[in-house]
């Protein structure tokens, strides 16, 4: 991530904490939606060095089977 991105994904996990219910979960589902995006890179990037779907799902906590089917159609 670039600076300007990481700074952003910091003020936003700072607004999840937001005790505001309507600032706090815009906040959670930004984060829901940056998580998503990073599991993706970082998924490609783990097939484009040869990792297996195995050692992906279990770097995530997931089977490989999840992680397959999740991921192998990008």
């Amino acid at each position: 991530m670039a600076g300007t991105d990481a700074k952003e994904a910091v003020g936003t996990t700072e607004a999840a904490m937001n005790p505001d219910p309507h600032v706090g979960l815009r906040a959670v589902a930004a984060l829901r939606r940056l998580v998503e995006r990073l599991e993706e890179l970082q998924v490609a990037g783990a097939r484009r060095q040869g990792w297996s779907w195995e050692e992906i799902g279990a770097a995530l906590g997931v089977s490989r089977q999840a992680v397959h089917k999740k991921h192998a159609r990008r």
